[in-house]
């Protein structure tokens, strides 16, 4: 998997939001969603809200590309993270980014979301 240039990581990490947009099967975009991103050290991460019924993460999850606008414009790659240590470390990147948000973080951090999350990589 590629691995983003210093300042790109910067800025899309520090992007309070992303609209994310998953490739569809025939090659085209979908209408972008607006999500949140983290960092966790040379890593971008994101996760459905909505867990595995997002429509978005469906899409993403099934074509594995997509593109993002937030910090920056980038074509992604999307891929799974089931790693236990690593979804720890997304949910405190989660509660620490966004925490303000006390009725939305919980949720992000819950379960549900948590089976959705996918490390983005920038796309050859």
């Amino acid at each position: 998997m590629n691995t983003w240039k210093t300042e790109t990581l910067k800025r899309i990490a520090a992007a309070e939001e992303l609209r994310i947009a998953p490739r569809r099967d025939d090659g085209s975009l979908r209408e972008p969603t607006t999500i949140w991103v983290v960092r966790d050290g040379d890593e971008l991460y994101v996760r459905s809200w909505r867990g595995t019924g997002g429509t978005w993460w469906k899409t993403a999850q099934a074509t594995h590309t997509g593109h993002i606008a937030g910090g920056v414009e980038a074509d992604v790659t999307f891929a799974p993270v089931g790693d236990p240590a690593v979804n720890d470390r997304v949910d405190a990147a989660y509660q620490t980014k966004y925490g303000h948000y006390s009725g939305y973080v919980e949720p992000m951090v819950g379960e549900q979301a948590r089976a959705t999350t996918l490390r983005l990589a920038p796309r050859s």
